[in-house]
């Protein structure tokens, strides 16, 4: 299983001079037709970068897109610290959440926090549990089979779209995933046709600003980066939250 943890690397092994240059061989040609694909599809928004351990050598507004975390991660999503780590409780009290709200739970993985938003919102409300692997909609499936969650939805989406009509929901929520979204840009406009007019969109975000938040660089994001990209797709800043111990809470909403 790949976590997110930033952990103190190994002494490098010794690895022979050919193997070493094959390596560099293959990574340039990839780059190179990584390259070429982007710009033969007017693809200006991305850049292909030098890959680094846990990104996918892919920028959007100069910071590298990071590695997904595969339905083999899914332990990690609920572990038993994550709670004391992330504290879901006060997260959950900045969304504001009421009874017959339609909430988008976008990357929403084991549904660790669709199960919260599910019970805030009741009977009357929908959660849209979005992921794009499959095996995290099967997981999801079983949530939305028990009772206590009968008002969760999962949905398999797109690498560039929620896969949701225009105008379904009030709230967007991204938890630790908009930093590892292949095609930001292309999601968050997909994000704002399904919501109604007025309706928010929130990046929980590990904070990059801070030193002492033990995860993995590329998994990271600023409060800065994280507005100048939703200012990209027209998102109008209403506040960030600064309750949370290791992320950002950063709220907009659309016009």
């Amino acid at each position: 299983m790949r976590d997110l943890y930033e952990r103190r690397p190994s002494d490098p092994m010794n690895n022979s001079r050919f193997i070493y240059t094959i390596v560099l061989f293959v990574a340039a040609l990839a780059f190179s037709a990584v390259q070429s694909a982007w710009s033969d599809s007017g693809a200006d928004l991305y850049r292909a970068t030098p890959a680094t351990l846990d990104g996918i050598g892919k920028s959007y507004m100069g910071r590298e897109i990071a590695q997904v975390m595969g339905f083999q991660g899914a332990p990690w999503l609920e572990r038993e610290e994550r709670e004391r780590e992330e504290r879901g409780d006060l997260l959950l009290r900045e969304l504001a959440l009421k009874p017959g709200m339609n909430v988008m739970d976008v990357g929403a993985g084991t549904g660790y926090y669709s199960r919260r938003i599910a019970t805030l919102v009741g009977p009357e409300g929908k959660v849209y549990a979005i992921d794009v692997q499959p095996e995290m909609i099967e997981m999801l499936n079983a949530v939305a089979k028990q009772p206590a969650f009968a008002n969760v939805k999962p949905v398999l989406g797109k690498e560039k779209s929620v896969a949701l009509p225009d105008g379904v929901a009030d709230l967007a929520i991204m938890v630790d995933v908009y930093h590892e979204l292949e095609f930001p840009s292309e999601m968050l406009a997909s994000i704002k046709r399904a919501l109604r007019p007025g309706g928010r969109v929130v990046f929980v975000e590990y904070r990059a600003e801070d030193p002492k938040v033990p995860i993995k660089p590329v998994h990271k994001m600023s409060e800065a980066q994280i507005r100048r990209e939703a200012a990209q797709n027209e998102l109008i800043w209403v506040r960030t939250a600064h309750t949370l111990p290791w992320q950002h809470v950063v709220i907009f909403k659309t016009k």
